[in-house]
């Protein structure tokens, strides 16, 4: 990738602050789940699939979701251990994309997280076998019932099975919407996890 010079350069010299200031900007302006991202993955057969979740929280390291990792795309992500994201924020008028490796965070990492949901998502997570097909409605009630009367007023512990699983990037792209389509995009990118990011501009 051509690098910028240091006068071209964008003003963070590394993509997750960046980040963090767009974000800050969604937070403010858009109505519901600033959040929000589309994760792609890919099947057995090669068929790609993209699903929106929520990010829990990011860092360096990279981006957290959690999930069930009997899901479709927890099978998928275990068995490639990559994935491809978009954050788009339309009241800003802005969009984030990035792909990469994907690890396991720590079991810690999950127990935290999971004991700091609503009580009652927690005993969701029990309940819901994700992605497998479902009779009716009534069956979905009724495992949430089984689960809520054997934990009672107990403390309900993480599922093995509900973990969460971090996107490591390799590339990140931000874009910004431009007058006449002559859209602004900025791409960091490097080849590896602990490598140092590269950065260059796309013509739109």
């Amino acid at each position: 990738m051509e690098h910028l010079t240091d006068s071209e350069r964008a003003p963070e010299a590394e993509p997750f602050e960046r980040f963090a200031q767009a974000l800050a900007l969604a937070s403010e302006s858009e109505p519901n789940d600033p959040t929000a991202m589309a994760v792609a993955t890919v099947d057995p057969q090669g068929m790609p699939n993209l699903r929106m979740v929520l990010m829990k929280d990011f860092d360096q390291r990279g981006f957290v979701f959690y999930t069930n990792r009997q899901s479709a795309k927890g099978r998928e992500l275990d068995a490639s251990f990559k994935a491809a994201a978009n954050f788009h924020w339309k009241s800003l008028r802005r969009q984030v994309r990035l792909r990469g490796e994907v690890e396991e965070v720590t079991l810690a990492e999950s127990d935290a997280y999971f004991a700091s949901r609503p009580r009652n998502s927690r005993i969701g997570a029990w309940a819901s076998q994700q992605s497998q097909p479902m009779e009716n409605r009534f069956a979905l009630e009724k495992a949430v019932a089984v689960y809520a009367a054997k934990f009672g007023l107990s403390e309900i512990p993480r599922p093995p099975h509900w973990i969460g699983y971090r996107i490591k990037p390799l590339y990140i792209e931000f874009w910004t919407d431009k007058p006449f389509r002559l859209h602004e995009r900025i791409v960091y990118q490097r080849d590896r996890t602990e490598g140092d990011w590269g950065v260059a501009r796309l013509f739109p």
